[in-house]
């Protein structure tokens, strides 16, 4: 990290942009400023810190909220003059609004218009789901069925994987569609479970799918 510390710019305020991204889903969460301090001990704890330009005092991201940022990642530009934290967000809330991210507002354009994959329109559910059942193993909650799901591991998941699929089958050999979408959507939460389990992220199934389609 040494070197790190050796290029950042800081600017005349001491202070440089952070930009913090989602290290699952590539959702960009939030825009805020460090000092010196602040990268230290963002460094120092692997949670973000920051400094407060308003209030003129250091802050740590989660502080009152419980939402802390666990930085996995830390990136600079190609100038030296702003940072990229690729975070692990604990809990489901970034911005101050309530909302998830910073970035919830859109102008100028319609998702059904745009050739961007949908990955954070239609499949926001996959990747909100994915979050909280890693969530579920790193913050226990009694009663949770996904808890119990990591206290009994991988057979457990298994098993429950075929079973899904074998009540999917079922479903479509009755021609119901409404059992068909129930059973697709436990398969499916089993299935987040198991790709939990090998920390594999949701989006390296759609780059593969992307790599066939094309």
């Amino acid at each position: 990290m040494e070197e790190l510390f050796n290029e950042v710019k800081f600017d005349q305020q001491g202070l440089i942009a952070a930009v913090l991204q989602d290290v699952i889903t590539g959702e960009v969460l939030m825009v805020g400023y460090m000092n010196q301090e602040a990268l230290e001990k963002t460094v120092e704890t692997g949670e973000a810190w920051f400094f407060s330009r308003s209030r003129q005092k250091l802050w740590h991201k989660g502080e009152t909220s419980g939402h802390f940022q666990k930085v996995k990642e830390i990136k600079l530009d190609c100038d030296g003059d702003a940072l990229l934290l690729k975070v692990e967000s604990i809990g489901n809330q970034v911005c101050h609004t309530g909302n998830r991210s910073c970035f919830f507002r859109s102008y100028g354009s319609k998702q059904e218009d745009s050739n961007i994959p949908a990955t954070l329109g239609e499949f926001k559910i996959i990747n909100d789901l994915y979050r909280l059942i890693l969530d579920r193993k790193a913050n226990p909650k009694e009663g949770s069925y996904t808890c119990y799901l990591w206290d009994k591991g991988q057979d457990k998941m298994l098993k429950k994987v075929g079973e899904e699929a074998a009540e999917v089958i079922i479903g479509s050999k009755n021609n119901s569609k409404d059992e068909v979408v129930y059973e697709t959507a436990d398969l499916i939460y089993h299935l987040l479970v198991l790709l939990a389990w090998h920390r594999i992220k949701p989006r390296e199934i759609m780059m593969e799918l992307e790599k066939r389609n094309s």
